[in-house]
């Protein structure tokens, strides 16, 4: 297809529904040569001629009045679905997909999710719930949610979200049976639950600071997860201390169902992270997402999963 196949086109139909250059020129807003041109750029490109031109008026020739019934229900089909996306410019629409972990989507999702598709009826939003990084521009994603580490460079990020910091938990069963640490070392000594993440394919290291004072802890359980969720879920159980982000165990302390240990030794860590590819062009339906994000998440408040609301 040639990159010009189109020219013209216009000026062709507005001069054949004026039945004249000049009043097709005023409708165009340019000048009568300009039509003039153009058409004749067209006519060459075609190879045949589409009007038949006199010094006082034009008309259509026989294949002129055909290419006219052709193409301006196509040209005008153009032009409606151009007006169309113009409007999705300034209302937000379509079908928005995004990739989020699952600790994103409880956290950074879940909490406004109802009150996002409340207050834009016309969006429809796809989610696609992994852990695991993806190339989201090769498939087909909007935008995807990650922790703030592990977002690539070359991409456009937000933050959203709370301040993220490390947990450490343990239920009050755990506590009575084995002791409560009171130095990160001790942990050592403890029955610890592992997590194994899924992009690195690492058991987690646990990071503690206070003041100037780091330490980073290579846990040797005898239980590692892949899941947040279940990671709460063997803590509540008694099986061992967990290293867990904040976010949606709050309410599990407040219950007294889980104990947070060494608060005062608790890293801030990389928060979440809303990211997307290109900064010049961004859909309104995810400008929308964004800009609803910054402004409600901060008030909201996230609830465990189903499964640990049940404990």
């Amino acid at each position: 297809m040639r990159q010009d196949l189109l020219d013209g086109l216009v000026a062709f139909i507005v001069a054949a529904e004026e039945r004249g250059f000049s009043a097709a020129a005023v409708r165009l807003g340019v000048t009568p040569s300009a039509v003039s041109q153009s058409i004749r750029s067209l006519e060459r490109r075609l190879g045949i001629a589409l009007f038949n031109r006199t010094t006082r008026s034009v008309s259509l020739t026989e294949v002129g009045e055909r290419y006219l019934e052709k193409v301006r229900p196509v040209v005008s089909e153009l032009a409606a679905v151009s007006e169309e996306l113009g409007r999705e410019a300034d209302h937000p629409s379509g079908l928005l997909r995004l990739n989020v972990p699952r600790a994103g989507y409880t956290i950074g999702l879940q909490p406004v999710l109802r009150r996002f598709l409340d207050r834009f009826p016309d969006i429809k939003l796809e989610l696609r719930i992994e852990n695991q990084l993806v190339d989201i521009v090769a498939q087909g994603f909007d935008a995807g949610i990650r922790f703030g580490d592990l977002v690539e460079k070359d991409m456009i990020a937000v933050r959203i979200g709370p301040r993220i910091e490390a947990h450490v938990i343990a239920s009050p069963d755990y506590l009575a049976r084995h002791g409560t640490p009171v130095h990160p070392t001790e942990l050592l000594a403890h029955d610890c639950i592992g997590f194994r993440h899924v992009s690195t394919g690492q058991v987690e290291r646990w990071q503690f600071a206070r003041g100037d004072e780091t330490l980073q802890l290579a846990i040797d359980g005898r239980l590692v997860l892949n899941d947040s969720a279940a990671l709460v879920r063997a803590a509540l159980d008694g099986i061992g201390v967990a290293y867990m982000i904040n976010g949606y165990i709050e309410p599990l302390i407040e219950q007294g169902l889980l104990v947070r240990l060494l608060a005062d030794w608790s890293p801030v860590l990389p928060g979440l992270t809303l990211y997307y590819p290109d900064r010049r062009r961004v859909p309104a339906k995810l400008r929308a997402l964004i800009d609803f994000l910054r402004a409600e998440l901060p008030a909201a408040s996230a609830v465990p999963p189903p499964e640990l609301r049940l404990a």
